[in-house]
């Protein structure tokens, strides 16, 4: 993290606790339309979430036209053409990791399309898979079932909390962020602030811009619809240098007041996927959990809706136009 020489140390002392506290940072990593291919793997692997979906590789992605991408775009989305069997396999869906893993950094995703439809449950996201949840995660978006607002979120090992009163935009669900207490829940922020955060309110906007700034002092997240002038122009235009001291106040906030960041915290991967509910009517993850479902206002049980409803899953994809990554 390379820091603006008027954030002397002193400053950022005092600013340590403080949801306008901000620094410069440097482009790292750019990545766009093709360069999605390399910059991140498919990660064909059972759903740790219990999810009723098969995650394709690549080729075959390629192949059954599950990504594609152009010179400026890059799309990843699930399967909306097969009746599946309840005896078979999930879903054919993708879930992407990058090559590169990140300390402190900062992380903007210029989206202009998300996952949407009943038993979908999109996330974009961090983590150390290899460790985890002593590396820590970062769920920077996530929702199911095209319930409005997105909600971003810490999961650690113990002893990490939020406290009660925080500058920010959204609204706090849990503080708790450790993985073993509240069924894995973590300490949770409700985009309260902007209901086009996710689902379909954010695609009929044309999408927009979720940042991430990861230090050892903090967490933040913001979020800025694609016409929204108060946007900073360093962030939506990809610029070479960034100051989110000038961000303004974040949607979440995560200090580290009660929360040993860089010991909760590894060096963690971006990680995209598209999973639909669980495999089994009662498993307690979250998409498919019979209340989560029901008082989503999804018809019949999620399993059965996901198996049944092939085109339910037309609109259910990922579309970018950048990933930038500062440090």
């Amino acid at each position: 993290m390379k820091l603006n020489t008027v954030n002397i140390s002193f400053a950022l002392a005092s600013l340590a606790g403080s949801a306008l506290a901000g620094a410069v940072y440097t482009l790292d990593d750019n990545i766009v339309g093709e360069g999605f291919y390399s910059s991140f793997d498919f990660q064909a692997i059972p759903d740790p979430t219990n999810g009723r979906v098969t995650y394709v590789d690549q080729s075959t992605a390629q192949t059954l036209n599950l990504t594609y991408a152009t010179s400026d775009t890059f799309i990843m989305r699930a399967d909306d053409t097969t009746v599946l069997t309840s005896s078979g396999p999930g879903r054919n869906s993708v879930r992407i990791q990058s090559n590169n893993q990140y300390t402190q950094h900062v992380v903007v995703f210029d989206m202009l399309h998300m996952p949407e439809g009943c038993g979908t449950w999109p996330a974009v996201w961090e983590t150390d898979g290899s460790n985890w949840p002593d590396g820590g995660e970062v769920d920077i978006v996530e929702g199911v079932n095209n319930v409005e607002p997105n909600q971003s979120t810490l999961h650690t090992s113990p002893n990490c909390t939020m406290p009660a009163n925080i500058t920010q935009l959204g609204t706090a669900v849990l503080t708790d962020c450790d993985t073993a207490v509240n069924g894995n829940a973590g300490c949770g922020v409700q985009l309260t602030e902007d209901y086009n955060s996710f689902g379909p309110g954010f695609n009929s906007i044309g999408g927009g811009w979720y940042a991430m700034e990861r230090t050892d002092s903090y967490i933040k997240v913001w979020f800025w619809e694609r016409n929204d002038g108060s946007a900073p122009s360093d962030a939506t235009s990809g610029a070479s240098t960034i100051d989110t001291s000038l961000w303004g106040t974040p949607a979440a906030y995560f200090p580290n007041t009660d929360c040993d960041l860089a010991t909760h915290f590894d060096a963690n991967n971006i990680i995209i996927n598209l999973t639909f509910c669980e495999s089994c009517l009662t498993c307690g993850d979250w998409a498919g959990n019979a209340a989560v479902y029901a008082a989503s206002g999804c018809p019949s049980d999620c399993v059965t809706y996901v198996d049944s409803n092939p085109t339910a899953f037309t609109n259910a994809y990922f579309q970018f136009s950048s990933i930038n990554v500062y440090t």
